[in-house]
């Protein structure tokens, strides 16, 4: 059995990772260390929850070097605020007693504070794209003594929109440095940075992309719609005393607010929500109150999906099923972590069969069907885009001239009968109205002058 102490660490990383109760490296770090340590560039393909952040961390650190310079050594760069703050805690863990300053930077907060505390010098940089970019920019963050480079969750900064950023900060890195990029999934476009940015980077895979975790059981629901969603969760809230940690997957703000302002009226106190539009100490005090054990659940969009080190999650309900089917294993891998079991439900209408489909393909796999419960009401009341859906149906037919009522009078009042011939009257189109104006007007310009 292996243990941390192979790897011979330093004494200060070795000591703190002792207090901290770890023995056993998890698969993904045994096969990255000796490739990190080698020095040479690397991809790693590993879901969440499988140890990403300390398969790359133990080697840097037991690489790192002081050298008497104000300008980050190590650069981490992660998609949201959230996973900033989560890192650097674990950096600080691993670096208790070692002379290390680490500084954890991202939008929302105020910048000039963060400008100070990079001008007060700094050896570890974790930041999200867009800040460390915009402190790059205004020359605060210098990348001359940097030396490695850790691009995590990397998909789903590329989903979020931050390839500019990314390819900015690349650009402005010396050549010589050690590129360390981890994802849950290989796409073309992750693809595409690698062939621009990185030396013949090692492959370090744990599961192929796609893959879901077998310890975790996935079940799915076939609902009608949004408020029949909602009966059949408080049906499951009900019923089911193992759904003691819960995160509750929506597509959007708007849905979540709905779906928590529902929830809150039967299980008051018990669901926190977190989207973009809450305040970053609102996001921070509800994971904390969360990770505390205060909140049965939390309902949120996919900004939690990815990377965030929330323990014992019993269960994840996909309330919506998400927009790409990349992201459902991204959402159901929140549970199911450090050899625990957990269960992933989804819920589906008609209109979202087809990404039901596209992730059963993408996993190679069915999805367990699950009969809907005789007690929970089916209803017939929809919310706006299940009426607005209904609506545009109706429009793109065409209207019935037959039987009564003002629409269909004024529909045959307005047929056109063709008795062949020329026509003998022709309706002027508004077109032509206002080019008739404009004739007019230019006739009277033309005799004032």
């Amino acid at each position: 059995m292996s243990t941390f102490e192979q790897f011979n660490l330093p004494k200060s990383v070795q000591k703190a990772i002792d207090e901290l109760g770890f023995t056993t490296p998890t698969p993904i770090q045994e096969k990255s260390f000796a490739v990190i340590m080698s020095g040479r560039d690397m991809m790693g393909i590993a879901q969440t929850g499988t140890g990403k952040t300390f398969a790359y961390l133990l080697p840097l650190l037991k690489l790192y070097k002081f050298t008497p310079t104000n300008t980050p050594k190590i650069v981490i760069l992660v998609p949201t605020r959230e996973l900033v703050v989560q890192v650097v805690e674990e950096v600080e863990k691993l670096t208790k007693y070692m002379s290390v300053k680490t500084l954890g930077i991202y939008g929302g907060v105020n910048i000039n504070t963060q400008k100070k505390a990079v001008f007060d010098g700094i050896d570890i940089l974790v930041g999200t794209p867009g800040r460390v970019m915009d402190l790059a920019l205004d020359a605060y963050i210098r990348f001359d003594e940097t030396q490695k480079l850790v691009i995590d969750e990397f998909d789903e900064m590329l989903n979020l929109g931050f390839r500019p950023q990314i390819t900015s900060i690349l650009s402005m890195m010396k050549t010589k440095r050690q590129n360390i990029l981890f994802s849950a999934t290989m796409t073309d476009e992750v693809d595409q940075v690698l062939n621009d940015y990185f030396d013949f980077p090692e492959e370090v895979t744990l599961a192929a992309s796609g893959t879901p975790l077998e310890n975790i059981t996935q079940l799915v629901y076939k609902v009608q719609n949004f408020n029949t969603k909602i009966n059949l969760l408080k049906h499951l809230l009900q019923n089911d005393e193992s759904m003691s940690r819960i995160l509750v997957f929506v597509n959007n703000k708007k849905i979540s607010d709905m779906l928590h302002e529902r929830i809150e009226a039967e299980f008051e106190g018990q669901f926190g929500i977190i989207h973009s539009n809450k305040s970053q100490n609102y996001r921070l005090n509800t994971m904390a109150s969360f990770q505390k054990g205060n909140l049965r659940g939390l309902i949120t969009t996919d900004v939690m999906a990815r990377g965030l080190d929330i323990s014992n999650i019993t269960h994840v309900i996909n309330f919506e099923m998400p927009e790409e089917p990349e992201l459902y294993m991204h959402r159901i891998g929140r549970t199911g972590r450090a050899d625990a079991n957990g269960t992933a439900i989804s819920f589906y209408t008609n209109r979202e069969e087809e990404v039901k489909i596209e992730i059963e393909l993408l996993m190679n796999r069915e999805l367990n069907p699950e009969v809907f419960p005789k007690e929970v009401e089916i209803s017939t009341h929809l919310i706006g885009p299940e009426k607005d859906k209904e609506k545009i149906k109706f429009l793109l037919k065409k209207p019935k001239l037959e039987g009564e009522g003002a629409f269909h009078e004024k529909a045959k009042k307005n047929t056109k009968v063709n008795l062949g011939g020329p026509s003998k009257t022709k309706k002027k189109t508004s077109g032509s109205v206002n080019r008739n104006m404009l004739r007019e007007q230019n006739k009277k310009r033309a005799k004032k002058k």
